[in-house]
Protein backbone atom coordinates (compact mmCIF):
# COMPACT_ATOMS: atom_id res chain seq x y z
CA UNK A 1 0.00 0.00 0.00
CA UNK A 2 1.52 3.15 -1.14
CA UNK A 3 1.32 5.97 1.82
CA UNK A 4 -1.22 8.29 -0.53
CA UNK A 5 -3.36 4.86 -0.41
CA UNK A 6 -2.79 4.49 3.34
CA UNK A 7 -3.94 7.78 3.74
CA UNK A 8 -7.39 7.54 1.84
CA UNK A 9 -7.70 4.14 3.90
CA UNK A 10 -7.99 6.59 7.00
CA UNK A 11 -9.51 9.12 6.13
CA UNK A 12 -12.24 6.63 5.73
CA UNK A 13 -11.89 5.02 8.89
CA UNK A 14 -10.95 7.89 10.86
CA UNK A 15 -13.53 8.80 13.70
CA UNK A 16 -11.34 10.64 16.22
CA UNK A 17 -11.96 13.97 15.94
CA UNK A 18 -9.00 15.34 16.55
CA UNK A 19 -6.90 12.68 14.47
CA UNK A 20 -9.53 13.73 11.45
CA UNK A 21 -8.67 17.21 11.82
CA UNK A 22 -5.07 16.31 11.01
CA UNK A 23 -5.71 14.40 8.43
CA UNK A 24 -7.80 16.82 6.59
CA UNK A 25 -5.23 19.67 7.06
CA UNK A 26 -2.56 17.93 5.04
CA UNK A 27 -4.86 16.85 1.85
CA UNK A 28 -2.56 18.72 -0.13
CA UNK A 29 0.41 18.63 1.33
CA UNK A 30 1.92 15.27 0.04
CA UNK A 31 5.70 15.61 1.22
CA UNK A 32 3.54 15.55 4.53
CA UNK A 33 1.16 12.76 3.60
CA UNK A 34 4.26 10.56 2.70
CA UNK A 35 6.32 11.14 6.42
CA UNK A 36 2.75 10.46 8.03
CA UNK A 37 1.72 7.03 6.14
CA UNK A 38 4.98 5.36 4.34
CA UNK A 39 5.09 2.78 7.05
CA UNK A 40 3.47 1.95 10.10
CA UNK A 41 5.40 3.37 13.78
CA UNK A 42 7.61 1.57 14.09
CA UNK A 43 8.30 -0.54 17.62
CA UNK A 44 11.63 -1.45 19.21
CA UNK A 45 13.23 -1.75 22.32
CA UNK A 46 12.30 2.10 23.01
CA UNK A 47 8.67 1.15 22.42
CA UNK A 48 7.53 3.77 19.75
CA UNK A 49 8.50 7.36 19.48
CA UNK A 50 7.35 9.89 17.18
CA UNK A 51 5.53 12.70 16.07
CA UNK A 52 2.48 13.41 17.45
CA UNK A 53 -0.13 13.70 14.68
CA UNK A 54 -2.31 11.56 11.76
CA UNK A 55 -0.96 8.76 10.11
CA UNK A 56 -0.13 5.18 10.45
CA UNK A 57 3.84 7.16 11.49
CA UNK A 58 3.00 9.21 13.99
CA UNK A 59 1.38 8.92 17.66
CA UNK A 60 -2.01 9.10 17.89
CA UNK A 61 -4.72 7.00 19.46
CA UNK A 62 -5.23 4.69 16.78
CA UNK A 63 -1.14 3.84 16.82
CA UNK A 64 -1.92 3.43 20.59
CA UNK A 65 -4.39 1.21 20.37
CA UNK A 66 -2.83 -0.94 17.40
CA UNK A 67 0.51 -1.01 19.92
CA UNK A 68 -1.31 -1.78 23.01
CA UNK A 69 -3.61 -4.42 21.58
CA UNK A 70 -0.78 -5.99 20.14
CA UNK A 71 0.85 -6.59 23.83
CA UNK A 72 -2.40 -7.50 25.04
CA UNK A 73 -2.69 -10.53 22.63
CA UNK A 74 1.01 -11.54 23.85
CA UNK A 75 -0.06 -11.35 26.92
CA UNK A 76 -2.90 -13.25 26.80
CA UNK A 77 -0.88 -15.60 24.96
CA UNK A 78 1.26 -16.61 27.86
CA UNK A 79 -1.59 -15.94 30.06
CA UNK A 80 -0.75 -12.42 32.04
CA UNK A 81 -3.06 -10.67 33.43
CA UNK A 82 -1.98 -7.62 35.02
CA UNK A 83 -0.54 -4.33 33.72
CA UNK A 84 0.59 -1.01 34.84
CA UNK A 85 0.04 2.65 33.18
CA UNK A 86 1.66 6.36 33.80
CA UNK A 87 2.22 9.56 31.79
CA UNK A 88 4.38 12.05 32.05
CA UNK A 89 3.70 15.81 30.87
CA UNK A 90 3.56 15.94 27.54
CA UNK A 91 0.36 16.52 24.83
CA UNK A 92 -2.03 13.87 25.03
CA UNK A 93 -0.74 11.60 27.26
CA UNK A 94 -3.12 11.65 30.00
CA UNK A 95 -5.13 10.60 27.10
CA UNK A 96 -2.80 8.09 25.43
CA UNK A 97 -2.24 6.70 29.24
CA UNK A 98 -6.14 6.29 29.37
CA UNK A 99 -6.47 4.56 25.80
CA UNK A 100 -4.06 1.96 27.18
CA UNK A 101 -5.99 1.34 30.05
CA UNK A 102 -8.72 1.19 28.17
CA UNK A 103 -7.57 -1.82 25.84
CA UNK A 104 -6.03 -3.52 28.39
CA UNK A 105 -9.15 -3.81 30.53
CA UNK A 106 -11.27 -4.97 27.37
CA UNK A 107 -8.81 -7.88 26.74
CA UNK A 108 -9.62 -8.70 30.52
CA UNK A 109 -6.05 -7.45 31.79
CA UNK A 110 -6.50 -5.83 35.22
CA UNK A 111 -4.45 -2.37 34.71
CA UNK A 112 -3.20 -0.18 37.67
CA UNK A 113 -2.65 3.27 36.43
CA UNK A 114 -1.60 6.51 38.48
CA UNK A 115 -4.05 9.34 39.03
CA UNK A 116 -1.52 12.53 37.85
CA UNK A 117 1.74 12.17 36.05
CA UNK A 118 4.61 10.63 37.59
CA UNK A 119 8.25 10.04 36.57
CA UNK A 120 9.44 6.89 34.60
CA UNK A 121 11.23 5.38 37.06
CA UNK A 122 8.17 5.53 39.38
CA UNK A 123 6.31 3.35 36.62
CA UNK A 124 9.13 0.69 36.78
CA UNK A 125 8.73 1.15 40.86
CA UNK A 126 5.10 -0.15 40.28
CA UNK A 127 5.08 -2.75 38.06
CA UNK A 128 7.58 -4.79 39.85
CA UNK A 129 5.57 -3.63 43.74
CA UNK A 130 1.71 -4.72 42.34
CA UNK A 131 4.11 -7.80 40.76
CA UNK A 132 2.45 -6.81 37.71
CA UNK A 133 3.47 -8.61 34.14
CA UNK A 134 3.56 -5.62 31.80
CA UNK A 135 4.54 -1.61 32.42
CA UNK A 136 3.77 0.99 29.87
CA UNK A 137 5.34 4.21 29.89
CA UNK A 138 3.65 7.32 28.40
CA UNK A 139 6.90 9.71 27.25
CA UNK A 140 8.96 10.97 25.00
CA UNK A 141 11.43 11.81 27.81
CA UNK A 142 13.45 15.40 26.47
CA UNK A 143 12.17 15.24 22.91
CA UNK A 144 10.95 18.47 21.70
CA UNK A 145 7.42 19.32 22.31
CA UNK A 146 5.61 17.66 19.16
CA UNK A 147 7.01 14.35 20.36
CA UNK A 148 5.48 11.89 22.96
CA UNK A 149 6.86 8.18 22.91
CA UNK A 150 5.66 4.80 24.58
CA UNK A 151 7.80 2.65 26.64
CA UNK A 152 7.23 -0.87 27.63
CA UNK A 153 8.75 -3.00 30.98
CA UNK A 154 8.28 -6.38 31.55
CA UNK A 155 7.41 -7.91 35.09
CA UNK A 156 10.73 -7.43 36.16
CA UNK A 157 10.64 -3.19 36.08
CA UNK A 158 13.26 -3.61 33.13
CA UNK A 159 12.54 -1.71 29.70
CA UNK A 160 11.92 -4.72 26.94
CA UNK A 161 15.34 -5.89 25.85
CA UNK A 162 15.96 -7.45 21.89
CA UNK A 163 14.08 -10.51 21.70
CA UNK A 164 11.10 -9.74 23.72
CA UNK A 165 10.53 -6.51 22.15
CA UNK A 166 10.87 -8.66 17.93
CA UNK A 167 8.36 -11.39 19.34
CA UNK A 168 5.70 -8.23 20.52
CA UNK A 169 6.42 -6.93 17.08
CA UNK A 170 4.99 -9.98 15.37
CA UNK A 171 1.57 -9.52 17.79
CA UNK A 172 1.32 -5.98 16.84
CA UNK A 173 1.78 -5.90 13.28
CA UNK A 174 -0.77 -8.14 13.02
CA UNK A 175 -3.52 -5.56 14.74
CA UNK A 176 -5.76 -3.63 12.40
CA UNK A 177 -5.76 -0.27 14.53
CA UNK A 178 -9.46 0.03 13.26
CA UNK A 179 -10.50 -2.48 14.68
CA UNK A 180 -9.59 -2.14 18.34
CA UNK A 181 -13.02 -1.23 19.86
CA UNK A 182 -13.09 -0.34 24.08
CA UNK A 183 -15.68 1.07 25.80
CA UNK A 184 -15.07 4.81 28.30
CA UNK A 185 -12.17 4.61 31.32
CA UNK A 186 -14.81 4.83 33.78
CA UNK A 187 -16.45 1.65 32.86
CA UNK A 188 -13.75 -0.22 33.50
CA UNK A 189 -12.83 1.48 36.77
CA UNK A 190 -16.52 0.73 37.52
CA UNK A 191 -16.02 -3.10 36.83
CA UNK A 192 -12.78 -2.95 38.80
CA UNK A 193 -10.38 -3.78 35.64
CA UNK A 194 -9.10 -0.37 36.16
CA UNK A 195 -7.74 0.63 39.22
CA UNK A 196 -5.87 3.80 40.51
CA UNK A 197 -2.18 3.68 42.44
CA UNK A 198 -3.07 4.73 45.54
CA UNK A 199 -1.12 7.85 47.67
CA UNK A 200 0.46 4.99 49.96
CA UNK A 201 2.72 3.50 46.77
CA UNK A 202 3.75 7.07 46.13
CA UNK A 203 5.08 7.29 49.80
CA UNK A 204 6.71 3.64 49.59
CA UNK A 205 8.63 4.71 46.54
CA UNK A 206 9.59 7.64 48.29
CA UNK A 207 10.90 6.15 51.17
CA UNK A 208 12.29 3.68 49.23
CA UNK A 209 14.77 6.12 47.01
CA UNK A 210 15.00 7.89 50.62
CA UNK A 211 16.78 4.75 51.48
CA UNK A 212 19.66 5.03 49.20
CA UNK A 213 21.31 8.28 51.23
CA UNK A 214 24.24 7.79 53.06
CA UNK A 215 24.77 11.14 54.88
CA UNK A 216 22.29 14.44 53.97
CA UNK A 217 22.88 17.95 52.15
CA UNK A 218 21.80 20.21 55.06
CA UNK A 219 23.58 23.36 54.66
CA UNK A 220 23.21 23.48 51.02
CA UNK A 221 20.80 25.94 48.85
CA UNK A 222 19.26 24.10 46.03
CA UNK A 223 17.19 25.53 43.51
CA UNK A 224 15.68 23.42 41.13
CA UNK A 225 13.98 23.07 37.64
CA UNK A 226 11.54 20.55 36.76
CA UNK A 227 11.49 21.66 33.05
CA UNK A 228 7.71 21.48 33.04
CA UNK A 229 8.01 17.91 33.50
CA UNK A 230 7.04 15.03 36.35
CA UNK A 231 10.15 16.01 38.45
CA UNK A 232 7.55 18.71 40.17
CA UNK A 233 6.47 17.41 43.10
CA UNK A 234 8.96 14.23 44.24
CA UNK A 235 11.91 15.58 43.70
CA UNK A 236 10.96 18.62 45.69
CA UNK A 237 10.11 16.62 48.03
CA UNK A 238 12.92 14.17 48.15
CA UNK A 239 15.09 17.64 48.17
CA UNK A 240 13.26 18.60 51.85
CA UNK A 241 14.03 14.90 53.33
CA UNK A 242 17.48 15.72 52.69
CA UNK A 243 17.20 18.59 55.03
CA UNK A 244 18.77 21.55 52.06
CA UNK A 245 19.15 24.49 54.22
CA UNK A 246 17.30 26.43 51.33
CA UNK A 247 15.47 25.12 47.81
CA UNK A 248 14.67 27.70 45.16
CA UNK A 249 11.76 26.42 42.64
CA UNK A 250 12.15 27.92 38.82
CA UNK A 251 8.34 29.56 38.94
CA UNK A 252 8.42 29.18 35.06
CA UNK A 253 9.27 25.54 35.01
CA UNK A 254 7.38 24.19 37.86
CA UNK A 255 4.90 23.24 36.61
CA UNK A 256 3.78 20.35 33.87
CA UNK A 257 2.89 21.92 30.31
CA UNK A 258 3.37 19.60 27.89
CA UNK A 259 4.62 22.61 25.09
CA UNK A 260 7.57 23.30 27.17
CA UNK A 261 7.33 27.24 26.59
CA UNK A 262 10.79 28.27 27.95
CA UNK A 263 12.60 26.30 26.06
CA UNK A 264 12.22 24.43 22.70
CA UNK A 265 14.20 21.14 23.68
CA UNK A 266 13.42 20.02 27.45
CA UNK A 267 16.64 18.64 27.98
CA UNK A 268 18.87 19.07 30.68
CA UNK A 269 21.98 18.12 28.17
CA UNK A 270 21.34 21.46 26.47
CA UNK A 271 22.25 24.77 28.07
CA UNK A 272 19.48 26.32 26.55
CA UNK A 273 17.10 24.19 28.46
CA UNK A 274 19.25 25.40 31.62
CA UNK A 275 19.03 29.25 31.08
CA UNK A 276 16.08 30.12 33.22
CA UNK A 277 17.81 27.85 36.07
CA UNK A 278 20.99 29.44 35.83
CA UNK A 279 19.42 33.06 35.99
CA UNK A 280 17.24 31.56 39.46
CA UNK A 281 20.14 30.29 40.87
CA UNK A 282 22.54 33.04 40.13
CA UNK A 283 19.61 35.45 41.97
CA UNK A 284 19.30 33.27 44.79
CA UNK A 285 23.04 32.56 45.31
CA UNK A 286 22.14 28.58 45.29
CA UNK A 287 25.42 26.62 45.46
CA UNK A 288 23.90 24.32 42.73
CA UNK A 289 21.28 24.12 40.43
CA UNK A 290 19.34 20.54 39.81
CA UNK A 291 17.12 20.05 36.39
CA UNK A 292 15.11 16.77 35.65
CA UNK A 293 13.65 16.12 31.76
CA UNK A 294 9.85 16.17 31.63
CA UNK A 295 9.84 12.25 32.47
CA UNK A 296 12.21 12.81 35.60
CA UNK A 297 14.84 10.26 34.72
CA UNK A 298 17.29 12.24 33.85
CA UNK A 299 19.15 15.03 35.65
CA UNK A 300 21.27 18.31 34.81
CA UNK A 301 23.76 19.43 36.93
CA UNK A 302 25.39 23.22 37.73
CA UNK A 303 27.54 24.02 40.32
CA UNK A 304 28.57 27.22 41.91
CA UNK A 305 32.83 27.57 41.19
CA UNK A 306 34.63 30.51 42.20
CA UNK A 307 31.77 32.93 41.64
CA UNK A 308 30.35 31.50 38.25
CA UNK A 309 28.05 28.43 37.61
CA UNK A 310 29.85 25.26 35.95
CA UNK A 311 27.81 23.00 33.70
CA UNK A 312 28.93 19.27 34.36
CA UNK A 313 28.19 16.47 31.94
CA UNK A 314 26.40 13.36 32.40
CA UNK A 315 30.51 11.54 32.33
CA UNK A 316 31.84 14.03 34.87
CA UNK A 317 28.63 13.28 37.35
CA UNK A 318 28.90 9.80 37.22
CA UNK A 319 32.67 10.07 37.65
CA UNK A 320 32.27 11.71 40.82
CA UNK A 321 29.31 9.94 42.24
CA UNK A 322 30.89 6.40 40.93
CA UNK A 323 33.92 8.27 43.61
CA UNK A 324 31.64 9.50 46.00
CA UNK A 325 30.06 6.66 46.42
CA UNK A 326 32.55 3.88 46.09
CA UNK A 327 34.47 6.43 49.13
CA UNK A 328 31.97 6.81 51.89
CA UNK A 329 30.94 3.15 51.69
CA UNK A 330 34.22 2.05 52.31
CA UNK A 331 34.82 4.88 55.18
CA UNK A 332 31.35 3.69 56.81
CA UNK A 333 32.12 -0.06 56.73
CA UNK A 334 29.12 -0.74 53.99
CA UNK A 335 31.18 -1.14 50.24
CA UNK A 336 30.59 -4.72 49.64
CA UNK A 337 33.27 -6.85 48.46
CA UNK A 338 33.93 -6.52 44.67
CA UNK A 339 31.74 -3.56 44.15
CA UNK A 340 29.92 -3.31 40.88
CA UNK A 341 29.61 -0.10 38.91
CA UNK A 342 27.79 0.05 35.30
CA UNK A 343 27.97 1.96 32.26
CA UNK A 344 27.25 1.79 29.03
CA UNK A 345 29.92 2.01 26.15
CA UNK A 346 29.73 5.21 24.97
CA UNK A 347 30.25 6.62 28.31
CA UNK A 348 33.55 7.67 29.82
CA UNK A 349 36.45 4.73 30.61
CA UNK A 350 37.79 7.46 33.15
CA UNK A 351 35.24 5.71 35.37
CA UNK A 352 37.52 2.56 35.40
CA UNK A 353 40.63 4.08 36.50
CA UNK A 354 38.63 5.84 39.67
CA UNK A 355 36.64 2.72 40.82
CA UNK A 356 40.60 0.99 40.46
CA UNK A 357 41.42 1.49 44.04
CA UNK A 358 37.99 -0.49 44.92
CA UNK A 359 38.62 -3.39 43.16
CA UNK A 360 35.38 -3.03 41.84
CA UNK A 361 34.23 -4.78 38.77
CA UNK A 362 32.81 -2.92 35.80
CA UNK A 363 30.41 -3.72 33.10
CA UNK A 364 30.52 -1.90 30.04
CA UNK A 365 26.80 -2.20 28.53
CA UNK A 366 25.04 -1.33 25.12
CA UNK A 367 23.62 1.96 25.05
CA UNK A 368 20.09 2.09 26.90
CA UNK A 369 19.47 1.93 30.81
CA UNK A 370 17.73 -1.35 29.99
CA UNK A 371 20.91 -3.17 29.84
CA UNK A 372 22.45 -2.30 32.99
CA UNK A 373 19.01 -3.12 34.60
CA UNK A 374 19.54 -6.57 32.70
CA UNK A 375 22.75 -6.77 34.59
CA UNK A 376 21.36 -5.70 38.01
CA UNK A 377 18.77 -8.64 37.25
CA UNK A 378 21.62 -11.26 36.52
CA UNK A 379 23.64 -9.95 40.16
CA UNK A 380 19.61 -10.97 41.65
CA UNK A 381 19.46 -14.23 40.35
CA UNK A 382 22.90 -14.76 41.59
CA UNK A 383 22.01 -13.51 44.99
CA UNK A 384 24.62 -10.62 44.72
CA UNK A 385 22.20 -7.32 44.41
CA UNK A 386 23.73 -6.14 47.41
CA UNK A 387 26.94 -6.00 44.87
CA UNK A 388 25.40 -2.81 42.60
CA UNK A 389 26.82 0.60 43.76
CA UNK A 390 25.75 2.84 40.65
CA UNK A 391 24.97 2.38 37.20
CA UNK A 392 25.27 5.29 34.97
CA UNK A 393 25.18 6.84 31.11
CA UNK A 394 26.80 10.07 29.86
CA UNK A 395 22.95 11.02 28.66
CA UNK A 396 22.71 11.85 32.34
CA UNK A 397 20.80 8.89 33.57
CA UNK A 398 22.19 8.08 37.48
CA UNK A 399 20.84 5.28 39.60
CA UNK A 400 21.91 3.84 42.89
CA UNK A 401 19.74 1.49 43.73
CA UNK A 402 18.14 -1.89 42.93
CA UNK A 403 14.10 -1.20 43.51
CA UNK A 404 13.57 -0.25 39.95
CA UNK A 405 15.48 -1.01 36.42
CA UNK A 406 15.64 2.37 35.15
CA UNK A 407 17.52 5.41 35.86
CA UNK A 408 15.79 7.56 38.14
CA UNK A 409 15.92 11.31 38.57
CA UNK A 410 14.64 11.22 41.89
CA UNK A 411 17.36 8.81 43.36
CA UNK A 412 19.91 11.34 41.54
CA UNK A 413 18.94 14.49 42.05
CA UNK A 414 19.10 13.20 46.08
CA UNK A 415 22.64 11.94 45.43
CA UNK A 416 23.66 14.86 43.81
CA UNK A 417 22.84 16.80 46.60
CA UNK A 418 23.95 14.79 49.45
CA UNK A 419 27.71 14.88 47.25
CA UNK A 420 27.73 19.28 47.24
CA UNK A 421 27.11 19.22 50.89
CA UNK A 422 29.67 16.86 51.56
CA UNK A 423 32.00 18.68 49.69
CA UNK A 424 30.79 21.86 50.87
CA UNK A 425 31.60 21.44 54.51
CA UNK A 426 35.08 20.54 53.06
CA UNK A 427 35.05 23.60 51.66
CA UNK A 428 35.38 22.21 48.09
CA UNK A 429 33.17 22.17 45.34
CA UNK A 430 32.20 19.13 43.05
CA UNK A 431 34.65 21.06 40.57
CA UNK A 432 37.21 20.99 42.72
CA UNK A 433 36.91 17.38 43.48
CA UNK A 434 36.73 16.83 39.77
CA UNK A 435 40.10 18.47 38.91
CA UNK A 436 41.48 16.49 41.64
CA UNK A 437 40.30 13.44 39.93
CA UNK A 438 41.85 14.45 36.37
CA UNK A 439 45.11 15.25 38.53
CA UNK A 440 45.49 12.22 39.59
CA UNK A 441 44.29 9.88 36.86
CA UNK A 442 44.63 11.99 33.63
CA UNK A 443 42.10 14.66 31.92
CA UNK A 444 39.05 12.89 29.75
CA UNK A 445 37.24 15.36 27.55
CA UNK A 446 33.99 14.35 25.76
CA UNK A 447 31.98 15.54 23.30
CA UNK A 448 28.47 14.33 21.25
CA UNK A 449 27.79 15.40 17.92
CA UNK A 450 24.71 14.72 15.97
CA UNK A 451 23.40 15.11 12.26
CA UNK A 452 19.70 14.80 11.70
CA UNK A 453 17.84 12.25 9.27
CA UNK A 454 14.19 13.15 9.03
CA UNK A 455 11.66 11.57 7.30
CA UNK A 456 11.70 8.42 4.92
CA UNK A 457 14.44 10.20 2.52
CA UNK A 458 16.49 10.59 5.42
CA UNK A 459 16.52 7.39 7.10
CA UNK A 460 17.98 5.71 3.82
CA UNK A 461 20.33 8.36 3.51
CA UNK A 462 21.66 7.09 7.05
CA UNK A 463 21.71 3.45 6.05
CA UNK A 464 23.66 3.78 3.41
CA UNK A 465 26.26 6.01 4.84
CA UNK A 466 26.96 3.79 7.62
CA UNK A 467 27.44 0.68 5.10
CA UNK A 468 29.56 3.09 3.39
CA UNK A 469 31.78 3.36 6.56
CA UNK A 470 31.85 -0.13 7.10
CA UNK A 471 32.81 -1.25 3.20
CA UNK A 472 35.82 1.59 3.40
CA UNK A 473 37.18 1.60 7.25
CA UNK A 474 39.34 4.97 8.03
CA UNK A 475 42.81 4.46 8.86
CA UNK A 476 43.07 7.14 10.45
CA UNK A 477 41.09 9.66 12.37
CA UNK A 478 42.01 13.33 13.30
CA UNK A 479 45.47 12.39 12.31
CA UNK A 480 46.17 9.50 14.53
CA UNK A 481 46.52 5.70 13.05
CA UNK A 482 43.61 3.88 14.19
CA UNK A 483 44.47 0.70 16.19
CA UNK A 484 41.23 -0.99 17.18
CA UNK A 485 37.76 -1.08 15.34
CA UNK A 486 34.84 -2.56 16.98
CA UNK A 487 31.57 -3.07 14.77
CA UNK A 488 28.82 -4.27 17.13
CA UNK A 489 26.60 -6.10 14.57
CA UNK A 490 29.42 -8.64 13.99
CA UNK A 491 31.89 -8.36 17.19
CA UNK A 492 32.03 -11.35 19.29
CA UNK A 493 34.62 -9.99 22.04
CA UNK A 494 32.09 -8.87 24.77
CA UNK A 495 28.82 -10.66 25.83
CA UNK A 496 26.28 -8.16 24.48
CA UNK A 497 23.37 -8.44 21.75
CA UNK A 498 24.08 -7.65 18.49
CA UNK A 499 23.63 -3.37 18.08
CA UNK A 500 24.40 -0.88 14.68
CA UNK A 501 27.55 0.66 16.27
CA UNK A 502 30.84 1.51 15.62
CA UNK A 503 34.01 2.32 17.80
CA UNK A 504 36.71 3.70 16.78
CA UNK A 505 40.08 4.29 19.07
CA UNK A 506 43.00 5.48 18.03
CA UNK A 507 46.47 5.11 19.14
CA UNK A 508 46.75 8.61 21.11
CA UNK A 509 43.94 7.20 23.14
CA UNK A 510 41.40 9.19 21.48
CA UNK A 511 38.01 7.37 20.48
CA UNK A 512 35.05 7.78 18.22
CA UNK A 513 31.70 6.29 18.64
CA UNK A 514 29.27 6.51 16.22
CA UNK A 515 25.46 4.98 16.29
CA UNK A 516 22.21 5.67 15.10
CA UNK A 517 20.07 6.85 17.62
CA UNK A 518 17.03 4.61 19.11
CA UNK A 519 14.23 7.38 19.74
CA UNK A 520 15.40 10.43 17.07
CA UNK A 521 16.20 10.33 13.47
CA UNK A 522 19.30 11.13 13.99
CA UNK A 523 22.88 9.85 14.19
CA UNK A 524 24.89 10.21 16.66
CA UNK A 525 28.95 10.47 17.79
CA UNK A 526 30.63 10.43 20.99
CA UNK A 527 34.52 11.72 20.83
CA UNK A 528 36.73 11.69 23.02
CA UNK A 529 40.01 13.38 23.79
CA UNK A 530 42.67 12.67 26.70
CA UNK A 531 45.58 15.12 26.31
CA UNK A 532 45.35 18.99 27.39
CA UNK A 533 41.97 21.33 27.12
CA UNK A 534 44.03 23.19 24.24
CA UNK A 535 45.20 19.89 22.69
CA UNK A 536 41.54 18.15 22.82
CA UNK A 537 39.98 21.12 21.40
CA UNK A 538 42.16 20.85 18.20
CA UNK A 539 41.37 17.36 17.72
CA UNK A 540 37.63 17.83 18.22
CA UNK A 541 38.22 20.46 15.08
CA UNK A 542 39.26 17.62 12.80
CA UNK A 543 37.00 15.24 14.10
CA UNK A 544 34.58 17.33 13.52
CA UNK A 545 35.55 18.14 9.79
CA UNK A 546 36.11 14.31 8.94
CA UNK A 547 32.68 13.48 10.56
CA UNK A 548 30.83 16.38 8.59
CA UNK A 549 32.83 15.16 5.27
CA UNK A 550 31.68 11.51 6.13
CA UNK A 551 28.27 12.16 6.81
CA UNK A 552 27.88 14.68 3.81
CA UNK A 553 27.74 17.61 5.81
Amino acid sequence: MTAKENYELWLKKVTDEDVKKGLLAMKDDEKRIENCFYKDLEFGTGGLRGELGAGSNCLNVYTIRKVTQGIANSMKHYGMKTACCSCDSRNYSDVFKATVAEVFAENGIKTYITTELMPTPFLSFITRYYKADMGVMITASHNPARYNGYKVYGSDGCQLTDNAANELTGYIEAVDAFEVKTENLQHYIDSGLVEYVSDDVIETYLKTVFAQHIGFADGLKVTYSALNGTGYKLVPEMLKRMKVSELKLVDEQCHPDGNFPTCTYPNPEKAEALALGLKTAEENGSDILIATDPDADRVGTAVCHDGKYVLLTGNEVGVLLTDYLLARKKENGTLPVRPVIVKTIVTTDLVRKVAAPYDAEIFDVLTGFKYIGDVIAKLERKHEENRYVLGFEESYGYLSGTYVRDKDAVNASMLVAEMTAYYKKKNMTLVDRLNQIYAEHGYYEHKLMSFDFPGADGQAKLKSLLENIRKSLPKTIAGSKVVKFVDYLTQTEADLPKSNVLSFTMEDASKLIIRPSGTEPMVKMYLTATKTEEENQKKFALMKAELEKMFDR
